[in-house]
């Protein structure tokens, strides 16, 4: 088969990630002596520079992590929670009926730093100097422009001059969009960054993790946590609710909080344990994906026809279904893994795929758990009667919808900046054996105003939340975000195998899962199962503002054969085309039998794999 560039293979290292520079950088780590966790740290901080339309500082960052010495998968959990002044009574109280998709309102305890610091200090081997200095250096004399920032921003200009000139000043140079291919300076963050280090070694910490221990009290206590706070008291923004709002997040809700670890949650498909983040992630959709789809004869299929995509549909809107229903943060609702994860739950589930495509959201029942499947709604007036309904009732989309693309291609920018699964990623391997499979987003440069004196703007991943008590992804002070980030992490027959993750937003489970599929099932390797046509469904309903849902919706590529894709028509699929190469940004790593191999998304441009 022929793909878009070779499947990288080596022994001392590789890394995949969504831009070419972080994952040089995070070979440069490796070959500088570093193991997996220096090199994710240092690509992770890149990423924040050279893909700011797609994650930032302020945003949020989950990753799952295999360490050799310890010889276990643990999950890095940098999801920031909601401000102890966000309750469903005060959001209520502005009139809103959503949490809007852009502003300050919707900005949590910023996750992704700490939880990148975190892994550094207990992990990694190299100090926070050496791992931040590509990102300094690349902030400070500047990264190469690529076309996706110019077409963000091209988007969101006007709303930048008329609404956030805090924005203008720093991302609309001489009073417009940097053109593609220019270099883009921000020295502002490069001075963020280099104080985190100037505080790190000014802690007088005795030991490498006492130094990073220092940058993290500087993150979260001092100098950018005050600047935070006194942004969000001192600013009132508009936001896509159409009105301005102030922030929520203070100091105190940063002080209070530190990235974390969980345990992952796991589930055994045939010879492969596949682990996922717990249920306040969509983490656990892919898990009851796949044991929908065990009993199914897939090796059988051909991965381009109607009978593979059907079924992978229809078992992802199950999946969803339940995500809706049961999925939130584990701290403050119980949630059924145990039952949605059985193979009995999944027996029962099965029987519902039928030869047609189902226009309703059918989520299961467990008695005592869950909530109703809400949909968010718009009045006819437009953005600021936003609201919410159970499933059932008819949803208006609003006017100012998201450019329709995920992650390739098209913009999936509104002109409010409203954004929908723009995200990045990142996978190592080291020499040693260490995996990192991380998936940061959020705090991208159209999600809010920038801070000046930190040179980034917060994230808004308080949008997924719903203001209604029923659900149990409802807003409560201290609880987490149901966030779409998913990082994936596999064994076979034991053994840590396979690392991989995409950007995508509700999509980031469909397109991974079909990567895994391939690879499983088809004997694709990890370039070809990544170049070969993608497919989606948005039927469930979105976790960004403003939530609509799109029934029995398959968002396919056209490469997908024309008999494929007429015989979907005639089960009731409805079909979106988006272009040959327009769907998912896949990265993958892998070490088989002591070889490492690597493979990233020819999609957009910007993904590669590097490795020796």
């Amino acid at each position: 088969m022929f793909t878009t560039r070779p499947e990288i293979a080596g022994s001392f290292g590789v890394v995949a990630s969504t831009h070419w520079i972080a994952s040089q950088v995070g070979m440069a780590m490796l070959e500088r002596g570093g193991n997996a966790f220096d090199a994710a740290v240092a690509a992770g901080f890149t990423l924040q520079v050279v893909e700011p339309h797609l994650n930032g500082p302020g945003g949020d960052m989950p990753a799952l992590i295999y360490s050799a010495q310890e010889k276990r998968v643990r999950v890095i959990c940098g999801q920031g929670v909601a401000p102890a002044a966000a309750t469903i009574e005060r959001i209520r109280g502005l009139g809103l009926d959503l949490i809007p998709g852009t502003g300050l309102l919707p900005a949590m305890v910023p996750g992704a730093t700490d939880a990148w610091l975190m892994m550094l200090a207990d992990h990694g081997t190299m100090s926070l100097s050496e791992v931040l200095t590509p990102a300094i250096l690349y902030a400070r004399n500047g990264f190469p422009v690529v076309p996706r920032i110019n077409e963000t921003l091209g988007q969101v200009a006007e709303m930048f001059r008329r609404d956030w000139p805090t924005s203008a000043a720093q991302w609309l140079p001489g009073g417009k969009p940097p053109a593609a291919g220019t270099m883009f300076r921000n020295p502002a963050l490069a001075d963020t960054y280099a104080r985190l280090v100037e505080e790190s070694e000014a802690g007088g910490g005795r030991t490498r993790e006492k130094r990073i221990d220092s940058a993290r009290r500087a993150w979260l206590e001092g100098f950018v946590a005050e600047a935070v706070d006194r942004f969000c008291r001192e600013n009132e923004v508009m936001d896509a609710s159409g009105r301005r709002h102030r922030g929520l997040l203070t100091g105190q809700d940063m002080a209070r909080w530190r990235a974390s670890y969980d345990e992952p949650l796991k589930l055994d498909y045939h010879r492969y344990t596949v682990c996922k983040c717990g249920p306040w992630s969509q983490g656990p959709a892919f898990l009851q994906t796949l044991a929908l789809l065990k009993d199914l004869d897939l090796d059988a299929m051909d991965t381009t026809g109607p009978e593979f995509v059907h079924a992978v549909a229809e078992s992802f809107k199950l999946a969803f279904a339940d995500r809706e229903a049961f999925y939130g943060d584990p701290n403050f609702v119980t949630v059924p893994v145990e039952r949605l994860l059985s193979a009995a739950y999944a027996d029962e589930r099965r029987k519902l795929i039928g030869r047609e495509a189902s226009r309703e959201q059918r989520p299961g029942t467990i008695p005592g758990y869950g909530g109703p499947v809400l949909v968010g709604t718009a009045t006819a007036a437009g953005i600021p009667g936003l609201g919410a309904q159970a499933v059932g009732e008819p949803t208006v989309r609003p006017a100012d919808r998201i450019h329709t693309g995920h992650g390739a291609g098209e913009p999936t920018v509104a002109p409010s900046g409203v954004t929908a699964g723009d995200t990045v990623h990142v996978d190592v391997i080291d020499r040693h054996g260490n995996m990192v499979s991380a998936t940061p987003s959020g705090g991208w440069l159209q999600s809010s105003p920038t801070i000046p004196a930190l040179g980034f703007c917060l994230g808004t991943r308080g949008q997924m939340f719903w203001l209604d008590e029923r659900s149990p992804s409802a807003l409560k002070p201290g609880k987490r975000p149901r966030t779409t980030l998913t990082p994936s992490l596999a064994l076979r027959d034991g053994e840590p195998w396979l690392a991989f993750g995409t950007p995508g937003g509700d999509s980031q489970e469909q397109w991974s899962a079909l990567l895994f599929l391939r690879h499983v099932h088809h004997g694709m390797n990890l370039q070809e199962a990544i170049d070969a046509p993608n497919f989606h469904t948005e039927h469930a309903p979105s976790s960004f503002w403003p939530r609509g849902a799109k029934p029995a919706h398959l968002a396919i590529e056209d490469r997908l054969p024309e008999a494929t894709q007429a015989e979907l028509a005639r089960r009731g699929h409805q079909l979106e085309k988006r272009g040959d190469w327009a769907l998912g940004r896949l990265c993958a790593a892998k070490r088989e039998e002591g070889v490492l191999k690597a493979a990233a998304n020819p999609r957009g441009m910007q993904g590669y794999a590097v490795g020796r």
